[in-house]
């Protein structure tokens, strides 16, 4: 039913945190290597597990897993730091040596600021979205926790108009400029953008066509992310969820979201059901792996206090289990 997943150059792969996403993605990945596609596995999820389930280290830099396919894994501080290191770069080409110490100060406070993380990671994820259909045949995204992978496919639009108010604020500097010049009222001096101190120290002409250039250049990138996001023969949305109560409401959620944002999603994977047949051999299978981890959580963390939690016969949704289950967890009150 879903076989046609493979067939779009750009797959996301989301849902609810543990629901199986980063196992999802990888199962689909080596598939489509298997069927000889170049097929590129990226985890936006700042919890990484791709390292853990090959087996191996991936990490911010790509990494061949097997033929035809290969990893990465965005580190998000490690991107926040590289983008803001590109624009000090750039800001520090349009502007006179003594600005660059407040440049400096501006932008390291700007790593700390709500969204920065969220916009280094977007331009990311849009150059490797670039990738699809040229150097890889597919590119499979694990993506973070549904909350924050529905901001950053929301973020393309939202940054293309924040970069329109930016060109059209200084397209309407220039004729103020312009029209003050021809009111003899000299030259300009510098404005908020370029963070200049005075406009004669470089020629504005040329200062002036490069941050537009820049400007256009980084507008060009969010439009074509959400053209290809919103392109259903090209781009495909597929939501992980486990057969609970929680799990179906956050896919609820997500699905009208995404539908929102005119996102195309082209299917659901219910994961962790138990087959028909599971009877008293498959559930003592289950129960030696379960001991195995037991086991092995008791010898790793055998300074810690630990309590086990039964599995439920229901969905926790009501007062009275959550309550039972607190008590569970903290044990009978002394007296």
């Amino acid at each position: 039913m879903l076989d046609q997943l493979l067939t779009h150059a750009l797959l996301f792969v989301g849902g609810k945190g543990g629901v199986g996403k980063t196992t999802t993605a990888a199962s689909l990945a080596l598939v489509a290597a298997a069927r000889g596609k170049r097929c590129l596995l990226v985890s936006t999820d700042p919890a990484h597990s791709l390292a853990d389930l090959f087996g191996r280290p991936i990490g911010n830099r790509t990494t061949e897993l097997c033929p035809s396919l290969w990893a990465l894994e965005i580190d998000p501080d490690r991107q926040a730091d590289e983008h803001l290191a590109t624009v000090k770069a750039r800001m520090k080409g349009l502007v006179h040596p003594r600005s660059f110490a407040e440049i400096d100060r501006q932008l390291d406070l700007a790593r700390l600021a709500p969204g920065t993380m969220e916009a280094a990671m977007l331009e990311r994820v849009a150059e490797i979205m670039a990738l699809a259909g040229t150097e890889y045949d597919q590119v499979i995204f694990d993506t973070a926790p549904t909350g924050h992978t529905v901001r950053l496919l929301s973020l393309p639009e939202v940054m293309a108009a924040w970069t329109d108010g930016l060109l059209g604020h200084r397209q309407r500097s220039a004729q103020l400029g312009s029209a003050l010049r021809h009111l003899g009222g000299g030259r300009v001096k510098g404005d908020d953008l370029s963070m200049l101190d005075s406009a004669e120290d470089h020629d504005a002409g040329g200062r002036d066509a490069q941050l537009n250039e820049l400007l256009q250049a980084r507008r060009r990138t969010f439009v074509r992310a959400r053209e290809q996001l919103l392109d259903p023969s090209h781009a495909a949305f597929l939501l992980v969820l486990n057969p609970d109560r929680l799990s179906v409401l956050e896919t609820l959620k997500a699905h009208d979201t995404l539908t929102r944002f005119s996102v195309p999603v082209s299917g659901l994977i219910v994961n962790r059901v138990l087959p028909d047949n599971a009877d008293g051999q498959f559930l003592e299978a289950r129960r030696r792996q379960e001991a195995r981890h037991l086991g092995e959580i008791d010898r790793v963390f055998a300074t810690l206090p630990r309590v086990r939690v039964p599995l439920l016969p229901d969905d926790v949704h009501d007062m009275d289990t959550l309550r039972n289950l607190g008590r569970t967890i903290l044990g009978p009150v002394s007296s």
